[in-house]
């Protein structure tokens, strides 16, 4: 029972990055579903999270208009995609998921209601 993140890269400002968010041992579609990142030396923020039917959606503020976050039940898997991307947006992406909560909570979840992490994978832009 995992998640699985993946999708990361190095990628020049400006560019485009797709992160995928894959569930195996269990079903998505049970959960809200939430990415977060953390950069170095800075406290992990929620970027952006999806309702479990997918018709409510977060961002936050820094990312708004540039990322989309989308779900996929029937491939068990949600999205990121990234455009636009600033030297910024550089951290370490990570997926959770979390039952019974909306889009807007599961932004701000603390770890305890959390029933699942994914491993991170690394976004670098650069200049």
């Amino acid at each position: 029972v995992q998640l699985q993140a993946s999708g990361g890269g190095l990628v020049q400002a400006g560019g485009s990055l797709r992160l995928s968010c894959a569930a195996s041992g269990f079903t998505l579609n049970y959960y809200a579903i939430g990415w977060f990142r953390q950069a170095p030396g800075k406290e992990r923020e929620g970027v952006s999270c999806i309702s479990r039917s997918g018709d409510s959606t977060v961002y936050e503020d820094s990312v708004k208009g540039r990322f989309t976050i989308s779900r996929d039940d029937a491939k068990n898997t949600v999205y990121l995609q990234m455009s636009g991307l600033k030297v910024e947006d550089t951290a370490v992406y990570y997926c959770a998921a979390a039952p019974f909560t909306t889009a807007q909570r599961m932004c701000s979840l603390t770890d305890e209601f959390i029933d699942y992490w994914g491993r991170g994978t690394q976004v670098t832009v650069s200049s």
